[in-house]
């Protein structure tokens, strides 16, 4: 009986690491790819329009591992 509810403590862990950690490299990525949009539009304004649909996409991306991220701490949460 102890060890089920060791296991099911150690699920809520690993949720919360889940969506701690890929919340983290989400943000990260969001910052360093802004940082390139913010770079490449300052030197060159003209290519505006390629660089934002190009950041969109990487932006998209980069929230797309956090989501997955939560989807995996909510499989966890709800495991039986």
């Amino acid at each position: 009986m102890e060890e089920t509810k060791t296991i099911s403590d150690l699920m809520y862990i690993g949720a919360g690491l889940a969506v701690g950690l890929a919340a983290m490299g989400a943000g990260i990525g969001l910052g360093i790819a802004t940082k390139g949009f913010m770079e490449g539009a300052a030197r060159q304004p003209e290519l505006i329009d390629n660089l934002q649909s190009k950041f969109i996409l990487g932006a998209a991306l980069a929230e797309a591992c956090g989501i997955y991220g939560l989807l995996v701490a909510l499989i966890l949460f709800f495991m039986r």
